[in-house]
């Protein structure tokens, strides 16, 4: 017997002794399993449960704060953890702990039924009422999707898919199954075949809400932002006075540009909910988003005194990059984050804020252990790999080969609007985009995943077949590569304002160089480059919305630096002249000098408001939103000089070849 058969073996022994209630027996069997990464999160779970049935209250909690530390978001560790507080008779811990396990994993029955209980004791009538209808349609459900649905929560995806799948065999119509399985394709990545399904489901009923909320999701990851929407403008005519119909076609708008609209949207809501810190947050954003810095910030001060915990709301305001923490408010954040009940996400947010927070305030050494703490819970969640990265890369190198590039001649879709703003994140895209936006015949619209998107399709579900992207871009016939330039130009348009160019920011475009030209190649190209050191510190300090995962770690960032510059290098030799390449310090260093250099690029003529770019009133959504709203300084060049000590795993990764 091998490792893996015999630790699943003493697994399996571990459940049967707990079951026979031979909880010492149990013990004894998951002692080895708390060292072998595969099953310690099973045998912590399990210890702890044998511990609160031997009243064993202080061990029990050990095993779980353990369990916690690894796995923050593990619905049945909070489960537990109520257990737990109820035989201790600390029932308002153990109401929070049933909370945070259903918010986890909603497939919980058990915490959605405590919770009920708990809540009808405090009387809180409506919410236990809420609870209990959870767990009433949990019940209701077959057990396979029952299971899939816990296994969803878990992250077991292909396990939760296996199940919806085998269902969907005997209940072809069974809407929840559909849900289920348009959820764990969005998740994969697979989000043609999500919103097919929901299309399909929300044609079966109609009526149902949730359903529709879904539906209005995937549109809007699929860029389809028109038709998401008309779904929305659709749920709110239903009922104008909903809340959560108000909140989604807000979002909806947002995503359209309408940042008005959106506003006026939220505030409808808040007419009814005054304090609701979602809702006040969200404006924020979209106010910050407009250009109204002094309203988005009274908006993110009036989301923190809502709910203190909302770390979203204090990491939006240090995002502002501008705002100053109050030592008050900097020791409020510091409590809140030592908080046991702390959620996750609120934590992480917290985290970043502290970190740019003690920057700013000149604590470097505290700064750092915060941008270091939050950066390693973001890393704990996130499966992503240096090694994989480094692959997937090489691929391109592999098959975008000079012979697969200059065969396209003739082929892709002939428009020349777009302009590709690629590099990594925190390297001046912003401020370059901002530079063209300015120009009187450029639309400046946002980081666009249109291209990612399309990349995904190519590859398709199964990433290891010989015939997936970028392979298969060698077989792409010269109207396949037409129709998606097309596709492109036509998916991009709702982001313009009419101009005849605009551009696409979207980073993580420079792994798809090769894609982009053969699709489009009269498209043209700048890749936005900074100081390895500054662009990868910068970058390690920013909390990202989503994607992203290399920036989580020092060794990470600077992998995939090095990786970035190397396959510039390869589009360079086989693209000869494509590629616009401007370095972040030149353009601070001498800007004028550089506008004129990326407008010839671009073959536009030199306007003034290029140079004034800080003057633009135009929505900016990135992090350096507020910083190129002010003229060009060179504050942040040398930032992370400050930090060096701690920057050692940084520089070993970049290695000395770029670092200087």
């Amino acid at each position: 017997m091998n490792d893996v058969q015999q630790a699943a073996e003493q697994l399996k022994r571990a459940k049967a002794a707990m079951y026979a209630n031979q909880f010492a027996q149990a013990c004894i069997e998951l002692e080895p399993l708390l060292d072998n990464p595969e099953y310690a999160q099973e045998a912590l779970y399990m210890h702890a449960v044998c511990g609160r049935y031997q009243n064993k209250f202080d061990v029990a909690q050990s095993f779980l704060d353990k369990l916690l530390a690894i796995a923050p978001e593990f619905g049945r560790a909070h489960q537990e953890a109520g257990y737990l507080a109820l035989a201790q008779g600390q029932k308002e811990i153990a109401l929070k702990q049933f909370i945070a396990a259903c918010r986890f994993n909603p497939a919980l029955t058990a915490s959605w039924e405590k919770q009920a209980g708990l809540l009808r004791e405090t009387g809180q009538k409506e919410q236990a009422i809420n609870a209990q209808a959870q767990a009433d349609r949990l019940k209701s459900l077959s057990k396979p999707l029952y299971a899939a649905t816990n296994f969803l929560a878990e992250g077991k995806l292909l396990k939760a898919e296996d199940l919806c799948r085998i269902h969907l065999k005997s209940s072809p119509k069974d809407v929840e199954a559909m849900r289920l399985l348009a959820d764990i394709g969005s998740r994969l990545g697979v989000l043609e075949d999500a919103e097919i399904l929901l299309e399909k489901a929300v044609e079966f009923e109609p009526d149902n809400i949730q359903l529709r909320l879904d539906y209005i999701q995937i549109l809007r990851k699929r860029q389809k932002f028109s038709r998401a929407l008309e779904e929305a403008k659709r749920l709110y005519d239903l009922d104008p006075e909903n809340a959560i119909f108000r909140s989604h076609y807000a979002i909806e708008k947002m995503q359209t540009g309408d940042y008005e609209g959106a506003v006026e949207l939220m505030d409808a809501v808040l007419e009814t909910l005054p304090h609701d810190p979602a809702t006040l947050t969200s404006r924020g954003h979209a106010l910050k988003t407009w250009g109204k810095q002094k309203e988005a910030i009274a908006s993110y001060n009036a989301a923190c005194r809502a709910r203190p915990e909302q770390g979203d709301a204090w990491y939006a305001l240090a995002n502002l990059k501008t705002y100053s923490f109050s030592n008050t408010e900097m020791q409020q954040m510091q409590e809140l984050e030592l908080r046991a009940d702390l959620s996750y996400a609120d934590r992480v947010h917290f985290c970043f804020a502290l970190g740019s927070a003690f920057e700013k305030s000149g604590d470097i050494e505290k700064s750092f252990r915060y941008f270091e703490k939050g950066n390693t819970l973001k890393r704990t969640q996130s499966r992503y790999t240096s090694e994989g990265m480094e692959a997937e890369l090489a691929l391109q190198k592999q098959f975008c080969t000079s012979d697969v590039l200059k065969g396209s001649e003739g082929g892709g879709f002939e428009a020349a609007d777009p302009i590709f703003i690629v590099g990594l994140p925190r390297a001046g895209s912003t401020l370059i985009e901002q530079i063209l936006a300015s120009h009187s015949q450029v639309d400046g619209t946002l980081e666009l995943p249109n291209i990612l998107a399309l990349s995904q399709r190519l590859r398709g579900r199964n990433r290891s077949n010989g015939g997936a992207y970028p392979e298969n871009l060698t077989s792409l016939s010269a109207d396949q590569l037409k129709a998606m330039g097309q596709e492109y130009i036509e998916t991009t348009r709702i982001h313009r304002q009419g101009a005849a160019f605009f551009t696409d920011k979207m980073p993580n475009n420079f792994r798809h160089i090769g894609l982009i030209h053969l699709i489009l190649p009269n498209a043209k190209i700048i890749d936005a480059r900074r100081e390895p050191m500054s662009c990868c510190f910068s970058g390690f300090k920013q909390l990202f919305a989503e994607g992203q995962e290399f920036t989580y770690g020092l060794e990470e960032i600077g992998r995939y630096y090095r990786a970035y510059v190397d396959l510039m290098k390869h589009w360079d030799d086989v693209l000869p002249g494509k590629v616009l390449r401007v370095q972040h310090e030149d353009v601070v260093n001498d800007l004028e000098t550089q506008v004129s250099r990326i407008l010839d690029y671009c073959n536009l003529p030199f306007e003034r408001a290029c140079v004034d770019f800080h003057k633009t009133d135009r929505p900016v959504r990135t992090a350096s939103s507020e910083q190129v709203r002010q003229p060009i300084n060179t504050k942040g060049l040398d930032a992370w000089l400050k930090f060096e000590p701690y920057l050692a795993p940084l520089k070993m990764a970049l290695g000395p070849n770029l670092v200087g």
